[in-house]
């Protein structure tokens, strides 16, 4: 079946096969492709990041709280996505909106995720992004461009989603 908003492949400037792969997994590619907000904020684990450091990775940009049922739901999925294509350069920064650091280390540290978990205490972050309702994600491509958005949580591993990373890695 064709989804109808999904925009032609010479907007959304990805591989042929990373379209087809995003239409399986019925994540919608964006039609105009822009650079994400930039911002440095502080790691759980310490030191600060910056989005912009991650130009060259494929980056799922999710922003997220530990009190946020869906939110914990999906994240077992997205430490799973993270261990399997990490090497071939995927990176997901989740970002926890206004968060006390202790509760969230406390949370991440039981469910063992090793993703890079970041800090938004003050919302300086999610807020150029209008973030209504959490979890959201933006999927950032190796040029820094995003070109997807999802609202709500998702299986990232389900195997449709994995191919669908796996071919955007791949498209150079």
């Amino acid at each position: 079946m064709a989804l109808a908003f999904l925009p032609p492949l010479a907007e959304a400037q990805v591989s042929p096969e990373a379209e087809r792969a995003f239409l399986e997994a019925k994540i919608r590619i964006v039609k105009d492709r822009k650079e994400p907000a930039n911002f440095t904020l502080p790691l759980l684990n310490g030191g600060n990041a910056a989005l912009s450091s991650y130009r060259g990775k494929v980056v799922i940009l999710n922003f997220w709280a530990t009190w946020c049922p869906p939110c914990r739901a999906e994240m077992p999925s997205m430490e799973t996505l993270y261990q399997r294509l990490k090497n071939q350069g995927l990176e997901i920064l989740a970002v926890d909106i206004g968060e006390d650091a202790a509760a969230v280390q406390q949370f991440t540290r039981n469910n063992h995720y090793t993703f890079p978990v970041l800090l938004d205490r003050e919302r300086t972050a999610s807020s150029p992004y209008g973030i209504t309702a959490i979890p959201t994600s933006f999927i950032i491509d190796r040029e820094g461009k995003i070109i997807a958005m999802i609202v709500g949580s998702i299986r990232w591993d389900d195997p449709k989603v994995i191919a669908a990373f796996d071919a955007l890695l791949k498209s150079r």
